[in-house]
């Protein structure tokens, strides 16, 4: 278990590696194109050095750390001494099953697969693999190296050895792992898109303005980034698709995506990936200054 691949060099798959990394696991990083790997590997090295500057780590830690990493294009070299694999890539259920029927080929019998969805059934991941009791969720929380909390989540076959053997990992990393079952939206998500959804409701009716929307939940409920902010900062895109999860899983219509959403995901208004949402992140450093409110 001191082996672990992490599929997806994007903003979770990076940090989760990271993290493992940083713990002294072995971390065998796979995306589909160097381009991407080296990227990911970019990102780390630059939150290594941000951790040295608050004098957090040594400049021994962070070559320890990158020298625990290693970079896969190819699945089947990158798993084949994984205990854990933790599949991070787009939160897209037909990649996510094209994956785990390949992990379910490539990986020994021992292996456990964790998936980092923030919403999608394990159940319906793990059936697609030959051994459903080794599949659970660990969904981490972004930025992965400084948030404590992993959600884990036990789909209808994931075994007793495999939950206590994933919370025990957990706290390894220094994490606070709350154990939940498999339904869409997970406690997280169940909660807080719909809180989202709610507050572009309210803009789309005419309510309050962006800021003034921010401004209330910020001042008046103490959350630390205001509800259209964040949306922005976890990509419209993915609020999106989280919706729709829960809107298809229990066909209930409080979970019905606004029609603004909607139209700003069809034109490409992602947020801050895209350099546009809610708030505008043309300029250079905006984006990056709506990150660190998090670190």
């Amino acid at each position: 278990m001191k082996n672990v691949a992490v599929i997806g060099a994007g903003t979770m798959g990076n940090g989760i590696a990271h993290t493992f990394a940083q713990k002294g696991f072995k971390v065998q990083l796979i995306d589909i194109s160097q381009q991407s790997l080296d990227k990911g590997l970019a990102t780390i090295t630059k939150n290594l050095d941000r951790m040295i500057a608050k004098e957090k780590i040594s400049e021994a830690d962070k070559e320890t750390t990158l020298s625990n990493i290693s970079t896969y294009t190819n699945i089947k070299e990158g798993v084949e001494y994984a205990g854990l694999v933790v599949e991070a890539a787009t939160e897209n259920i037909d990649l996510k099953l094209k994956i785990f029927r390949e992990l379910s080929e490539a990986c020994s019998e021992d292996t456990i697969l964790a998936t980092n969805t923030s919403s999608i059934s394990i159940t319906q991941i793990a059936a697609v693999t030959k051994k459903p009791d080794m599949v659970i969720g660990m969904h981490f929380m972004n930025p992965v190296p400084i948030m404590k909390l992993v959600e884990i989540i036990r789909g209808y076959n994931t075994s007793d050895e495999v939950t206590n053997t994933i919370m025990e990992m957990s706290k390894t990393l220094g994490k606070v792992p709350v154990e939940v079952n498999d339904y869409p939206g997970f406690v997280a998500n169940r909660i807080l898109m719909p809180m989202i959804n709610e507050s572009i409701e309210t803009l789309y009716n005419g309510v309050a303005g962006v800021s003034e929307i921010d401004t209330v939940m910020k001042l008046g409920m103490a959350h630390p980034m205001g509800p259209l902010q964040l949306a922005d900062f976890i990509g419209l895109d993915v609020c999106l698709s989280i919706l729709n999860v829960m809107y298809d899983g229990f066909k209930n219509p409080k979970y019905a995506p606004c029609p603004l959403l909607v139209n700003m995901v069809m034109a490409g208004k992602l947020g801050v990936k895209s350099g546009e949402g809610f708030y505008d992140y043309s300029e250079s450093r905006k984006a990056e200054n709506v990150a660190k409110q998090f670190v």
